[in-house]
Formats: C-alpha cells, sequence, structure tokens
C-alpha cells in the first residue's frame, strides 16, 4: 500500500461540514470507549463486532450521525480497536500503559473514507456526504485507489491522503554496496567517502519557537488572539516537520536508486536518548528511525536489500579527532554484510561534504569523488 499526500482547499462551507464531522467521530469514538469501559467494569466480553452493531443504535440515540458517511464512522470503531490493540502489544513487551483516553474537542482530526464514498475527478476531490473539495495533485497518481483520508492539521490546513494500491517496481541491479554510519556532527557518512551534512532543523527554528511559545502562553485562553498565536506555532512547527521529511526522503531515495544491499546499524534509539537531555534532543532532530525506515520501505519497493548490523565495536580504536572515524566505521559496517574485507585509509585525505541543500536539489548524483586511499585492515 502507497500512499500519496494533497493538498485540499474546501469552502467555508465544506470546512463547516467537516469540522462538524469531526465532532461527530469523535463523540462516536468516545462513546464506544466509554461502552467498553462499562462492559469491562461490569466483566462482561465484548468485541469489535459488538461496537460495530452498536452504531445502527447510536444514529437513533443521536441523529446527527446520519450526516457522516457510514464507512467513516465504521473505520472510527476499527481506530478504537486498533488503538487497544497496540496498548496490549506494548503491555506483553514490558511497557508500561495505562488506559485509553477520552478524546477532548479538536483532538479528532481524520475522517477515514475506506473502499468507497469518495472520488477524485480532475481536480476535484468528491466526498460523500461532504461535497465537492479543490484539491491539488502534484503528482501523478499511480495504481488502484484504496481509501482516501482527509486530515486536518494544527496549522488548519487540509490534506487528502489517497491510498492506493500498486505493484512493486524493481530497480535494474547497480552491482553495488554501501555501508552507512549516521552521527550528530554530521547527518552521515558512507563506505564510499561521501559525508552529508547534519541540515539541524529544530535547532535553527528553536528561537523562533521559543519566541513563539511565550507570545502565545501570554495571550487569554479562548480569545481570537491566542487562536491566532496558536496557529503560528502549530504552522512553524509544520514547517519544521516537512523540511526534515523532505531531506530524509530525497537522501534515503539517492541511495535507493544507487545501491543494491544497504547497510546501517541496528541502533536502540529509546535507549540512546535516555543518556542527556541535549544529546536526545539533538539525536530525535536528526531523525535516524524515521531515515532507517524511509531506506528500508523504498528498498523493499525497488528490490533493494537494507541489513541492519550489530552496531558494537564498530569505532573500537577509533579516536574522537581521527578525521576518518565515521568513515571507518561505515567501511566496517559494510564489511559486517560479507561484501568485502575491512579497510583502513593510508592517508588523512578530506571526504567529500555535501550540504544538505546539495541533497533537497538533488545534487548528490553529480557531486563525484573517489573515496579515501586505503589498504588492508
Amino acid at each position: 500500500m502507497l500512499s500519496y499526500k494533497f493538498r485540499l482547499y474546501p469552502s467555508k462551507t465544506i470546512q463547516a461540514k467537516l469540522q462538524e464531522q469531526l465532532e461527530l467521530c469523535r463523540w462516536l469514538y468516545n462513546r464506544l470507549l466509554e461502552e467498553l469501559n462499562k462492559a469491562r467494569e461490569e466483566g462482561r466480553k465484548i468485541k469489535q463486532t459488538d461496537t460495530q452493531a452498536l452504531i445502527v443504535k447510536l444514529k437513533e440515540e443521536k441523529p446527527e450521525l446520519k450526516k457522516v458517511y457510514s464507512k467513516v464512522l465504521q473505520m472510527v470503531n476499527y481506530q478504537l480497536w486498533s488503538n487497544i490493540k497496540a496498548l496490549s502489544k506494548l503491555k506483553k513487551n514490558g511497557k508500561r500503559v495505562g488506559k485509553l483516553r477520552f478524546k477532548g474537542r479538536g483532538w479528532f482530526k481524520t475522517l477515514n473514507f475506506n473502499q468507497s464514498g469518495f472520488r477524485i475527478e480532475g481536480n476535484k476531490l468528491i466526498l460523500s456526504k461532504v461535497g465537492s473539495i479543490p484539491i491539488k495533485i502534484h503528482r501523478e497518481i499511480e495504481g488502484e485507489i484504496k481509501g482516501v483520508i482527509v486530515k486536518r492539521e494544527k496549522s488548519g490546513k487540509w490534506f487528502a491522503i489517497v491510498q492506493v494500491e500498486d505493484e512493486l517496481k524493481p530497480l535494474q541491479p547497480t552491482g553495488k554496496a554501501v555501508g552507512i554510519d549516521v552521527g550528530i556532527r554530521h547527518f552521515l557518512t558512507d563506505s564510499d567517502g561521501r559525508q552529508i551534512e547534519n541540515p539541524k532543523y529544530y535547532e535553527r527554528t528553536l528561537n523562533r519557537i521559543k519566541i513563539l511559545q511565550r507570545n502565545l502562553s501570554r495571550k487569554q485562553k479562548g480569545s481570537k488572539n491566542r487562536e491566532k498565536a496558536r496557529i503560528k506555532l502549530a504552522k512553524a512547527y509544520e514547517k519544521l516537520v516537512n523540511q526534515r521529511n523532505d531531506f530524509l526522503h530525497k537522501l534515503s531515495r539517492f541511495y535507493v536508486n544507487n545501491y543494491d544491499v544497504i547497510a546501517v546499524e541496528d541502533l536502540h534509539i529509546q535507549n540512546m536518548v535516555r543518556i542527556g537531555r541535549t544529546l536526545a534532543q539533538r539525536i530525535l532532530d536528526a531523525s535516524w528511525s524515521k531515515f532507517i525506515q524511509l531506506l528500508s520501505y523504498k528498498a523493499e519497493r525497488a528490490g533493494r536489500r537494507v541489513v541492519k548490523v550489530n552496531p558494537k565495536g564498530t569505532s573500537k580504536d577509533l579516536s574522537l579527532d581521527n578525521p576518518l572515524r565515521d568513515y571507518i566505521s561505515a567501511c566496517r559496517i559494510k564489511n559486517r554484510v560479507g561484501l568485502g574485507q575491512s579497510r583502513m585509509p593510508v592517508e588523512r585525505r578530506p571526504l567529500l561534504l555535501i550540504t544538505a541543500k546539495a541533497v533537497i536539489e538533488g545534487q548528490v548524483f553529480s557531486m563525484k569523488q573517489e573515496a579515501p586511499s586505503v589498504r588492508a585492515e
């Protein structure tokens, strides 16, 4: 399943409809959760099919639910049970988890049109019981559309997430493999001698975010000025996330397009962020997990392989001031997959430093340089 995200431009009338339907879905979610809690207190067993059947009766209790497409209401029930299953899985894995909480006003953000209730005609998205909404389709949709999720962001913008089922499209083999060592000073260093700049998007926008947060805290709760300040802050975070995702998508695409096998360290990020607040913030800003996740799903679709290796010892006997430390680690990571012998640089030639801007502009391909000269270890 592949997802495309497109911007929606609903009119004020359509926005009012969407907002009303989101609130109705929130009410339904809370009502079904209340029924689940009640059943457990009384010692009754309750299944997903039971709450599904309850939706029909609730339409009599709250006739406004008829304003929402039936499949959307069914997906609210599905979402509730998915959340329950996710909590149960965490509990089985030894995690401390609480109970599901009721959703407050404004916290329900999606309408899920699964299998039916939608169609796209030109630059219009037509939704059952909603109407026609202008949609900006900035890239061709490939595959059969299986569902559309309408989402409201905190910034007030609306998006359509179009879910399609398409065939895998393996790329032509390149005969090449690469090892990747992620870091904080540089986002990553690979075994071919590239060193990618860490864009540090959060760090760069931190001052602006702090100012916007202070402005928000000074506004009176419930006032129009507070809502304006909240939207400004939400837009700043949204820009941060978009910049980071753009960088990660384009960098992961470069490696998937150019290598058959990509070796990375099997890092436990959750354990690493417990070391200290400053380091944790930098690790989370770098988004290593998201990068490896993007690499993995793109590689699977392209017929490539992402191999995770044990990170223990990849930096053994390497001093922090060694300029080739990360490059040597990347070579060791690659070699742990059995793709060659460990090799050590014989001279300290500089690595090819590639800026984040070059990654975003797709200039990684044109920036070529031989890796530092090496000898067998």
